[in-house]
């Protein structure tokens, strides 16, 4: 099922959103010329060793990580694990990984994906929100994301990224707003292709499925990070459901009540 837009209306364009999805896509093209990636495969795994988010990093704050070698393999390294010896070369500071993963995406899959779901959803919340509030409730979600997986894996050196994290609380936002919101969507099947309309609260459901397939099949994460890429989005659509509220007070609503059900 792909989404093609939503049923409500906008009073003004989503300027954020748009940002948004052209910071995405540009770092996404600049991930991969300047270390010799790929446009389909993604940037390198040095590139995103160096500028994903790791949780070792955050829970050992002294040290940083670069890709290393094990007899044929590339892994992950990290200064201060047992059996690593040396220094790592100069690195990005831990935090701002935080928010530069929240940009780097895998490979092409990902950064379209994601992005498609963040210009049907991500726009309609930026009306309800306003500008400013979206743009931090977008960013706070990410790190609320990336949190849930450092506490659930503190030692992994899983790089993890992309903006799944942050479209997951955008998702949660929407779905606690306008759950029975009609979403037109293309549904293929084998020989069919038809667009039917349907509630937000299903498509969204799937979008949560789908993610953590294609994250288990390690299209979405590298180094076998799926887990923690799944436990990400559970912690971005978590904050989501849960902050939503808080961000929409005060504010004006567009379309009638806010409401759960």
């Amino acid at each position: 099922m792909i989404p093609l837009r939503d049923r409500i209306p906008l009073a003004r364009w989503p300027i954020v959103t748009i940002a948004l999805i052209a910071a995405n896509v540009i770092v996404y093209l600049v991930s991969i010329s300047s270390a010799g990636g790929s446009i389909i495969d993604g940037p390198t795994s040095a590139t995103i060793v160096r500028y994903g988010a790791i949780p070792y990093e955050f829970t050992h704050l002294a040290s940083h990580c670069e890709l290393g070698a094990a007899g044929f393999s590339q892994i992950v390294l990290c200064s201060g694990q047992a059996g690593v010896l040396g220094s790592v070369a100069a690195q990005p500071a831990t935090w701002e990984t935080a928010f530069s993963a929240m940009f780097l995406h895998a490979n092409v899959l990902a950064v379209a994906f994601n992005m498609l779901f963040l210009a049907i959803f991500g726009a309609t919340l930026e009306d309800t929100l306003g500008r400013l509030r979206f743009l931090a409730f977008y960013l706070l979600g990410g790190l609320a994301a990336l949190a849930l997986a450092i506490a659930v894996g503190p030692d992994s050196v899983t790089p993890t990224l992309g903006a799944s994290g942050a479209i997951a609380a955008v998702l949660g936002a929407y779905i606690l707003l306008y759950p029975r919101a009609g979403v037109m969507t293309v549904v293929l099947v084998p020989f069919l292709c038809n667009i039917v309309e349907l509630p937000a609260w299903a498509l969204l459901g799937v979008w949560l499925v789908l993610d953590a397939v294609l994250g288990g099949l390690g299209l979405l994460t590298p180094f076998g990070g799926a887990g923690l890429a799944y436990y990400a989005q559970l912690g971005g659509f978590a904050f989501g459901l849960l902050a939503v509220r808080a961000f929409a007070r005060g504010r004006p609503p567009r379309y009638g009540p806010l409401r759960t059900a």
